[in-house]
């Protein structure tokens, strides 16, 4: 059986054809498209960082605003605290879609560095995964996230969003008992919990909800399947021809 990257006999002259789908590369050829395949992936997965980037930047901005906001005005409610601590869990929800985006592309770019590069630069022409060429072709035709949506929450709270649910709520406990009118009386601070005709204690139960949702997300990264030696994620959801 011949190479591959062998020369086949193919027609010469002006007339012939010559068929690209069952003809052999060479050697040559082989490197240059696994080149520009490398740049190619290497651009996503640096668009898809950038935008990460982006959404991080967009929850600093409006925790900064919400903060200023809420202490240069005596009036203003604690709950405004609540709807930015609202806003930035969204902010961590488009975050972590964008994560998983960006796991693709990179997963790629390290499966090329790994199993390509890597043996070029070392000398020893052999990849340390035999299959890694099968992997990356069945990933082209099917792409499906490396990594579930909880896990991909999991990172980006750990790595970004922790930091900023922190001071958001440091601040609305704040507000609660310092802001406008220092108080040491409980049934002050519960009753600027209250949302018109909305109890204290809802609102308390649904922000204790809401940290022991943040709290799970931390502690507990989800699951990862080992699949011929490599980490890979969960999820198995197919990416969209318009995601793409």
């Amino acid at each position: 059986m011949s190479s591959p990257f062998e020369p086949s006999d193919i027609e010469e002259g002006p007339g012939a054809r010559i068929d690209l789908e069952r003809s052999a590369i060479s050697r040559p050829e082989y490197i240059t498209a696994m080149v520009h395949f490398y740049r190619g992936e290497m651009y996503r997965a640096t668009a898809w960082r950038l935008r990460l980037d982006n959404t991080t930047n967009w929850s600093i901005i409006s925790a900064g605003g919400l903060l200023t906001f809420s202490f240069g005005h005596p009036d203003s409610s604690p709950l405004v605290l609540l709807l930015g601590q609202t806003l930035l869990f969204s902010f961590l929800w488009i975050e972590s879609r964008r994560y998983r985006f960006f796991d693709v592309w990179r997963s790629r770019v390290r499966k090329i560095e790994e199993n390509f590069l890597n043996p070029i630069l070392t000398r020893r022409l052999v990849s340390p995964d035999p299959l890694w060429g099968d992997a990356v072709a069945n990933d082209l035709s099917r792409p499906l996230f490396k990594m579930s949506r909880w896990h991909a929450m999991h990172q980006r709270l750990r790595a970004n969003y922790l930091v900023l649910f922190v001071v958001l709520n440091v601040a609305w406990m704040s507000k609660l008992f310092m802001h406008p009118v220092v108080t040491r009386d409980v049934g002050v601070a519960a009753a600027r919990l209250e949302m018109g005709l909305v109890p204290w204690w809802v609102t308390l139960t649904g922000v204790l909800s809401f940290y022991g949702l943040l709290v799970a997300l931390y502690f507990i990264p989800g699951h990862a399947t080992v699949i011929r030696g490599r980490q890979w994620g969960l999820g198995d959801e197919g990416i969209q021809e318009e995601d793409r």
